[in-house]
């Protein structure tokens, strides 16, 4: 395991957060949830996703907003803990929606779904054959 200062290295966590399937674990009381998140954005050094308003993801981070994101592959990774938020503001709305959209072609402007923000607390990497 080692320590990745968050200011000086977080373009290089773009490249390993942005995998095919990420994990995401929101804690509720002494229990963790584990969800994959397909479709995700990184932008302005904030980690982004969107999920179902009514989906356990979204329900469990209205009870505890603290998470954890990293890649799927374990072996390799670079692990992002912090606290979630449901963005409302159109100043951080609408450059989600252009980046999204330029990355999965779908259009998020209109979404009735919560687009949630990580702002990272720690970023730490783990290497297990290095």
């Amino acid at each position: 395991t080692f320590m990745i200062s968050w200011s000086v290295r977080a373009d290089h966590v773009l490249v390993l957060l942005m995998s095919k399937c990420c994990r995401h674990v929101a804690n509720q009381s002494l229990h963790s949830l584990r969800l994959l998140l397909d479709m995700r954005v990184w932008l302005d050094r904030v980690f982004y996703f969107s999920t179902g308003r009514r989906s356990r993801k979204s329900r469990n981070l209205s009870i505890n907003p603290n998470c954890t994101v990293g890649p799927e592959n374990v072996s390799e990774a670079v692990i992002l803990d912090g606290t979630a938020r449901e963005i409302r503001e159109k100043s951080l709305l609408n450059p989600f929606a252009a980046v999204y959209k330029r990355k999965y072609d779908w259009n998020m402007s209109d979404s009735k779904d919560p687009i949630y923000e990580v702002q990272p607390r720690v970023v730490f990497g783990i290497a297990e054959n290095a």
